[in-house]
């Protein structure tokens, strides 16, 4: 074939004639798919026989390599063989008679029949052992030990003697198994000794252990019936070497991958062109109307609706008069006496960018473009340690095998090292289990159909699991905890009967570019202080919250699309403290992130939107920082915050939903329910594990586990973008205190924030509230509200409109179509430098009794014709003081307009804070300006009291 095309020609068009004849021809291998897929051809039956030839002659390459003399004696050595035959009618009846005269590589036919041996029998010389006629017809049921350096056997059948169930054993030399049958047995090989089995069959509970082992290689083996781990791998790989090492090792390497199938796209398909290693990204040509359609939704969600005094069968006398002329208002509303105000603090999230695109707080579609998981390549580039794994070749490796219809797959533990490739696991009560400081690579397996989790790693064990396919397990595809730090890539975990992947009692591990989609339960599911590191995944489709953090778990999830799942697309309460950071969190049929009952977190960056309840629901039992998200394009409140007995539908987001009893329920009826359900299973295999179910008893403590971060006394929003919201963009309907600050809040279909019930102050700072289809702030009675420093343009209601006690102090409330400031029923109540505008009617009207002071504010006229006064106060109300505030109105005098613009200082918000401004305990990256500054209130940690930080 080297030398003549003619010839290289008709041996390769002989592939699926004498090739594919020759190979399955053969008795010492079966089909090349064999067990997995028998049904499918291989690439090339003449690559196959030439694979299968050279692995079924390592056992005789441990002869010493001298350049000059190796194949001579290779050639040496097989002349000298000699065959013997055992059998009835033959040299030999029994095989320990054959075996006490073979001389070194000599040949044994064992003829068809049984063959038993009431004591151990030793392998004192290199033998080849065979089985004459098909698989099946020649038994053993002897105890073998190996004491010489190699050995093979083929085409037999292994049955345990009345004296042992290890049929064959070594532990310095190696071991080559073709075509056997292991029936009830044990394979035992100990370190350094060797093994290389192909084509074998381990039923009736057989098993085989590796103890020590520095490398063995079992490819294309089937696994059955077992009554508890099939391949148990245990203890660390010895010192000592053999000499089958090297060439174990070349040979795993050598081998072609039979399947390339990497989990790409949702439905598993590949895309090879190369991308740029900072991500891909996929493009959504998705519309809210076709968002709608697709889900059947309206702008507000069906049964979720919360019945407001804001609503539209409700409006106080100001703005039900006003609400008819809205728009002649914007008719009659002219240049010459608006009050200019696009220049304020936060007027770069509105403004078009350099090459005309709008930002995403002014686009009225929602974001098109969402990352896409990263290929496992680019995976590796930037990770070293994941790198280093996937290469290495120690310990057991298992290739292209199967494991059914048993107890358990591989079992890892004391620093045992494996690698799987390509096996397919099912209908086992487990497929992978490693503990005790153990590493598992697992590339390209199937993992489905068991009755527990489908891998569990614990107690320190380590490993890289990438481009598999885990799916339809009883319990989590992944269950990871104490201590357990994996780095999971590029796999499709999906359509579990729980969740995709678990992490508990102080688990770690690393959870990247996975596809995890259409599992019961949550997708990633984080508690008892589990702490993983979840990014740049695709979780889709669940029937129930995208990712849940309980129980005091954490976690930093990092730039994961989180997408079009039943519940809340995270899920955080009970502890749950999480760094949330620059994912996309949208098109869920619920609210987008639910902080429940004490939960917490750092909610940074993220793009929550289309989703069609809320875009973040807050329990006011809870703290969580909000900073910069952009949330936006949601069919019901932008943010709510709500007590924790209030309104109706606050039992679905509690935990209480339809199959999904672990995520805000009782942990002990949900997800610890199947953290335990495999002890269920096989509570004797925990217990000589030595692992205990009480996982609370190893947990950090509460101190140690919040010194690493500040904590905070008052849940705070800021920095954030809250626009095109089907109502409300903050609704606040709470018994604890917030603070929120620098947000920008614009274009939401209801008022920009309402206020409902705040019995606890409630700080709102520093914002731009603009353009909502209702008024800008509604504050109603018995609330304790400051609005200090906001900016509040052009709402089509009034600017703000108070019934509760507090401050309204230095804000712009201009160019809003009704009141600017209306007040009413307020019994404390301070209106002080603020600068007012109205479209029509009054610039600050109160209404009613009100007791409080109002001072230091100018009022600018809005339109010539509005007869309305600017400052208008009810008659008989004496409670109020009025000082010391300036109406300007426009002198038709020849001018052509009124030189009014808002200076010193310019259109609020600012782009820094107030002087003496408390903002925060966390160190927030707003993006008000580059040289913004941020003054924030350090209440524990600092010195003896509190002090003031400025970031640049």
């Amino acid at each position: 074939m080297e030398v003549c095309r003619a010839w290289r020609e008709l041996i390769f068009s002989l592939d699926n004639t004498r090739w594919r004849q020759l190979c399955l021809g053969c008795p010492e291998c079966r089909h090349p798919n064999w067990p997995s897929q028998p049904h499918l051809e291989p690439p090339s039956w003449r690559e196959a026989l030439k694979q299968h030839a050279l692995a079924t002659r390592t056992w005789t390459r441990n002869g010493q390599e001298l350049q000059s003399s190796a194949c001579l004696l290779f050639f040496r050595r097989r002349k000298d063989r000699r065959v013997w035959h055992v059998g009835p009618g033959y040299e030999f009846e029994t095989l320990r008679g054959a075996l006490g005269v073979v001389g070194p590589y000599d040949r044994v036919f064992l003829h068809p029949g049984v063959y038993e041996e009431q004591a151990e029998v030793a392998l004192k010389v290199p033998v080849e052992l065979v089985g004459v006629g098909r698989l099946g017809e020649v038994a053993l049921l002897v105890c073998i030990e190996q004491q010489c350096p190699t050995a093979r056997l083929c085409n037999l059948v292994f049955m345990p003697p009345w004296f042992s169930t290890v049929v064959y054993k070594t532990s310095w030399g190696h071991v080559q198994l073709d075509n056997c049958n292991f029936e009830g047995a044990q394979l035992q090989i100990r370190g350094p000794g060797t093994c290389q089995a192909r084509f074998c069959s381990f039923s009736q509970g057989s098993s085989a252990h590796l103890l020590g082992v520095v490398l063995s290689l079992l490819d294309s083996c089937d696994f059955s019936g077992s009554d508890s781990a099939s391949v148990t791998v245990e203890g660390p790989p010895a010192s000592e070497r053999n000499w089958a090492c090297k060439h174990l090792a070349a040979l795993a390497r050598s081998f072609p991958s039979q399947s390339s199938s990497t989990p790409r796209g949702h439905e598993g398909s590949s895309n090879d062109k190369p991308e740029p290693p900072g991500g891909n990204v996929k493009k959504e040509n998705i519309s809210m109307e076709d968002w709608k359609r697709r889900t059947g939704g309206d702008a507000v969600c069906r049964g979720t609706v919360i019945e407001d005094p804001w609503s539209d069968g409700e409006h106080s006398d100001g703005e039900e008069e006003n609400q008819e002329g809205t728009n002649n208002t914007k008719k009659l509303f002219t240049l010459d006496y608006k009050i200019l105000y696009d220049h304020h603090g936060l007027s770069h999230l509105l403004k078009p960018r350099a090459d005309g695109s709008l930002p995403l707080a002014s686009s009225p579609d929602p974001p098109s473009v969402t990352p896409e998981p990263l290929t496992l390549q680019q995976e590796l580039d930037r990770d070293p340690e994941a790198q280093m794994l996937a290469s290495s070749i120690l310990g057991c490796i298992l290739r292209r095998c199967v494991f059914r219809d048993g107890k358990g797959g591989v079992h890892l533990s004391n620093y045992g090292q494996a690698r799987l490739e390509e096996n397919l696991f099912r209908s086992l009560n487990y497929a992978v289990r490693c503990i005790q400081h153990s590493t598992i690579v697992m590339l390209r397996n199937e993992v489905c159909e068991c009755r527990a989790s489908g891998v569990f790693l614990r107690l320190s064990a380590q490993g890289l699991i990438a481009e598999n396919n885990i799916h339809s397990n009883g319990e989590a595809g992944l269950d990871i905890r104490k201590g357990a730090n994996p780095i999971i890539l590029c796999n499709k975990i999906h359509s579990g009967l729980r969740s995709g992947v678990v992490v508990l009692g102080n688990g770690k591990g690393s959870v990247r570019s996975n596809l995890i989609y259409n599992n019961k339960e949550a997708g990633v599911y984080i508690l008892f202080s589990g702490n993983p590191v979840v990014s740049g995944n695709c979780i889709f489709q669940g029937q129930a919250a995208g990712i849940a953090i309980n129980e005091n778990g954490r976690g930093l999830i990092t730039e994961n699309v989180i997408r079009e799942n039943q519940w809340g697309g995270v899920d955080i309460r009970r502890g749950g403290d999480p760094i949330l950071k620059n994912n996309y969190i949208c098109y869920g049929y619920s609210d987008g992130v639910v902080v429940g009952e004490r939960g917490r977190g750092l909610i940074e960056g993220n793009h929550v939107y289309c989703n069609k309840g809320c875009g973040v629901w807050v329990m006011s039992s809870s703290l969580p920082q909000l900073l910069g998200n952009y949330i936006i394009h949601n069919c019901m409140y932008g943010l709510a915050v709500f007590c924790r007995k209030d309104p109706d539908n606050i039992e679905a987001r509690e935990g209480n939903w339809p199959g999904q009893e672990g995520i805000g329920g009782d942990v002990g009826n949900g997800e610890r329910r199947g953290v335990e359900g495999e002890a269920r299973e096989g509570q004797e295999n925990f217990n000589e594990e030595g692992e205990l179910f009480a996982w609370e008893s190893d947990l950090d403590s509460e101190d140690e586990r919040h010194s690493a971060r500040r904590s905070i006394s008052v849940a705070l929003m800021e920095g954030n973008c809250v626009s095109f919201n089907g109502a409300v963009g903050l609704y606040v309907k709470s018994s604890e205190a917030l603070n929120v600050f620098a947000n920008l809040m614009n274009r939401n279909c209801g008022p920009g924030v309402a206020v409902l019930q705040s019995t606890q102050l409630t700080r709102l700072v520093t914002n731009c509230i603009v353009e909502n289809g209702r008024g800008g702030v509604t504050v109603e009675k018995d609330c304790r509200v400051e609005l200090r420093g906001n900016g509040i343009y052009e709402n089509s209601g009034h600017g703000v409109r108070f019934s509760g006690s507090g401050q309204i102090v230095e804000n712009d409330v201009v160019s809003n179509c009704g009141y600017g400031i209306q007040v009413s029923a307020s019994t404390d109540i301070k209106v002080v430098r603020n600068r007012v505008q109205p479209a029509q009617g009054c610039g600050i009207a109160l209404l009613g009794p009100v007791k409080g002071v109002v001072h230091d504010n100018i009022l600018f006229q809005g339109h010539p014709e509005n007869k309305k006064p600017l400052l208008h106060t009810d008659a008989g109300n004496e409670t109020c003081v009025l000082r010391n505030n300036s109406i300007l109105r426009f002198n038709n005098s020849g001018a052509s307009s009124p030189p009014w613009v808002l200076e010193n200082p310019p259109p609020r918000p600012l782009a820094s804070s107030p002087t003496g401004l408390s903002s925060s305990q966390y160190p927030s990256r707003l993006g008000i300006s580059v040289t913004t500054r941020v003054g924030a209130a350090v209440e524990s940690g600092c010195h003896s009291g509190s002090m003031f930080c400025s970031i640049l």
